[in-house]
């Protein structure tokens, strides 16, 4: 299974394609322009691997006025809302989507194959956020939210008597996680190859430790 985590992730979408304009705010064309421009230059700086951007760095790249970013913008904290709101209109369909398996312990590898793909996907946006979380409440409130959705969408397909063993169902949570698939590839600097079969590996031995149903 690791293997097929690795080239799921690999082959999932690129953070090219999420650089797709944010909602139309009804404003006249031009600004909507500016605005569609900053934002998506946000987008491409973080995917880029500047996960920390300044305001000029960013009205640069999207040929705009340094006062035309805080013109749409209030602060980097609220560029940094909008880019969440992008990211999240692209993944979150997939992560609610129902995992395929005929058994529980099936939806749990179909899931890790969809996460591996999807956090790859984030990767560079989720550390950009975490950096500003603890200055930011709306950041932190916002993070902590994506982490009760992971657990929720787990225990959604978790049998009574796994979510009774809790130490085993919060190992299930742990090796799912978002944090787990940073920690090997942005701090363990593992391929993702590597990170795949790290992951198929823990998720292989935690489920042959528990019973079917």
């Amino acid at each position: 299974m690791g293997q097929r985590l690795a080239v799921m992730a690999s082959a999932f979408v690129s953070p090219a394609r999420l650089q797709d304009s944010p909602h139309a705010d009804g404003r006249r064309e031009r600004s909507r322009s500016s605005r569609t421009k900053i934002v998506a230059a946000m987008v491409d700086l973080v995917g880029q691997g500047d996960v920390d951007p300044s305001a000029a760095r960013v009205a640069e790249v999207a040929g705009v006025g340094l006062r035309s970013v805080f013109r749409h913008f209030e602060d980097m904290e609220a560029l940094y809302r909008e880019m969440g709101e992008v990211i999240e209109g692209r993944v979150l369909p997939i992560i609610l989507q129902t995992p395929a398996g005929a058994t529980w312990k099936e939806k749990m590898v179909d899931m890790a194959v969809r996460r591996a793909a999807i956090f790859e996907t984030i990767l560079p946006y989720r550390i950009s956020a975490s950096i500003k979380r603890f200055q930011s409440p709306y950041l932190m409130q916002d993070y902590r939210r994506m982490v009760r959705l992971e657990s929720q969408t787990i225990d959604a397909h978790l049998p009574r008597a796994i979510k009774a063993d809790a130490p085993g169902a919060r190992g299930l949570k742990v090796i799912l996680s978002f944090q787990t698939w940073r920690l090997l590839r942005h701090d363990l600097d593992y391929s993702v190859q590597e990170a795949g079969k790290v992951v198929g590996r823990l998720l292989d031995d935690a489920l042959a430790a528990m019973p079917e149903d």
